[in-house]
């Protein structure tokens, strides 16, 4: 985060909350992914889109490594993430109490006798288990 040494203007109310405000202010899809292109540089909306893509497969119990076969998506982002879906504010929880979660993708085809997808686990163990899969390296 930056560190700014002049003050800042003495606004009413501050300017994350006014970002906020802007966000919600948006009523389509389209108007929200224009309105991001223009706010962030494209390395910084892949990195919004990776780690909202890696959620779904953490709730699900999905281990890092195939989370990132499936994804793409890097070892240490889908970490961050499952560490902030455990410990973080809570934004991650809320956009899946308001059913805004992404569906899973179907299977990929595996090899005969290897598991597509893990058991569905009951909701609180699969809060609980990104970090129980980060101490042991992602293996479940």
């Amino acid at each position: 985060m930056k560190r700014r040494f002049l003050e800042p203007e003495n606004l009413s109310i501050p300017a994350d909350e006014s970002l906020c405000r802007a966000l919600l202010s948006l009523d389509t899809p389209q108007e929200m992914l224009a309105f991001l292109r223009d706010l962030c540089t494209p390395a910084e909306l892949e990195a919004l889109v990776d780690r909202w893509r890696v959620v779904p497969y953490l709730l699900q119990g999905y281990a890092y490594r195939e989370i990132h076969d499936r994804t793409s998506v890097s070892v240490t982002t889908i970490g961050r993430v499952a560490r902030f879906l455990q410990q973080g504010n809570g934004g991650y929880l809320a956009v899946v109490a308001h059913h805004a979660l992404p569906a899973l993708p179907k299977p990929i085809r595996r090899r005969a006798g290897a598991p597509i997808v893990p058991p569905a686990a009951p909701a609180a163990k699969a809060a609980s288990a990104p970090a129980a899969r980060s101490r042991t390296g992602g293996k479940s």
